[in-house]
């Protein structure tokens, strides 16, 4: 009966913390959408997650494609199928690889910036210090962040799709010996706008993933120093799990049959 008890324990303190999630992300929504705005603050958190995740997520795609490139080649060698090859990187980048791999990079950058930065905030008593001075603190530290977050994934991805695919171009064309004409030629007659139209929209949905986590995390640590470690990290892991997990729901929602 304690094992049994020790389950229920635990499925009530996941559904709690689901209900305290779900508020949270209603709440920080509806703040983004009402004013007063922060366009300094928002500006901010657009360099900083977009522009200097740039290098980051660029270098991942580039030898995520470059890779994928290689990998097919080797396997499709051995049915005679290589002419594949230019509509397998282009699919796998622009549907899946981009998107996520640039969420779970930017998780690890931005998600564990976001929680260590307001989480000493919260156990150094700035937050409180903001609700004495009529500051909302959801206006102040949390919209901006979100809005950042859900408008510069997708171009961060798009920059992505472009430097996977030209990944795969560059073995390709120099290593693997293809026609360039050729591999031009059958990347865009196979790519459709859904493609990448779904990884936009992937890219979207994980960026609010990385900043709710963080600020989530972040906004409700306790406990000083140690409290702060273990939002940082709470918010890294709880965010590549979402992202891993909404991905596959955005997926069947495009493309299932």
């Amino acid at each position: 009966m304690n094992f049994l008890a020790q389950i229920g324990r635990m499925f009530l303190l996941f559904l709690e913390s689901t209900g305290r999630i779900a508020v949270f992300a209603v709440s920080s929504l509806s703040h983004c959408v009402r004013p007063p705005f922060y366009p300094r603050l928002i500006g901010r958190q657009m360099v900083d997650i977009g522009y200097y995740s740039l290098p980051v997520v660029a270098l991942t795609t580039l030898f995520s494609g470059m890779v994928l490139a290689l990998q097919s080649y080797s396997g499709f060698a051995r049915f005679q199928a290589e002419s594949a090859i230019a509509t397998v990187v282009v699919l796998s980048i622009t549907r899946e690889l981009a998107p996520v791999l640039a969420g779970l990079m930017v998780a690890g950058r931005i998600g564990a910036s976001m929680a260590a930065e307001i989480g000493t905030m919260r156990v150094t008593e700035q937050i409180d210090a903001l609700t004495t001075l009529s500051t909302n603190p959801y206006k102040y530290l949390i919209a901006p962040r979100i809005l950042a977050g859900l408008t510069m994934l997708p171009l961060l991805v798009l920059v992505g799709d472009i430097i996977g695919v030209f990944g795969g171009y560059i073995v390709s064309i120099y290593k693997l010996g293809f026609n360039p004409a050729t591999y031009v030629k059958q990347t865009f007659d196979y790519l459709e706008t859904i493609d990448v139209v779904s990884g936009l929209v992937k890219a979207g949905a994980f960026g609010f993933i990385v900043t709710l986590m963080g600020c989530y995390h972040g906004y409700n640590s306790r406990g000083g120093a140690q409290g702060v470690g273990v939002a940082t990290t709470n918010a890294v892991v709880s965010a590549a799990i979402l992202i891993l997990i909404f991905n596959y729901v955005i997926t069947e929602l495009f493309f299932a049959r």
